[in-house]
């Protein structure tokens, strides 16, 4: 598979979110969705990259927009570090 690139369909995935909750991309079909990878929660890199797009929550929301992070840390670090 190749990599991902701006702008590019994201081939079909299911995650679990922080609270336990199963995301799949077919039930945002439609939606305008973005995907922002990160290495890892509570580094100072990830921190800022996250207050950057929560400080865009209520834009990206007026325009349609999901976001969603992803990393492989354990479910209790994504919810502390949301």
């Amino acid at each position: 598979m190749s990599k991902l690139k701006e702008r590019m369909k994201a081939p079909s995935f299911e995650g679990t979110d922080q609270d336990g909750k199963t995301v799949r991309l077919s039930d945002l079909a439609g939606k305008k969705v973005i995907l922002y990878f990160y290495p890892k929660d509570m580094t100072p890199g990830c921190t800022i990259e996250g207050h950057e797009f929560s400080k865009l929550k209520d834009e990206f929301l007026k325009s349609g927009v999901e976001v969603f992070g992803v990393s492989r840390d354990t479910m209790a670090l994504h919810e502390k570090f949301k």
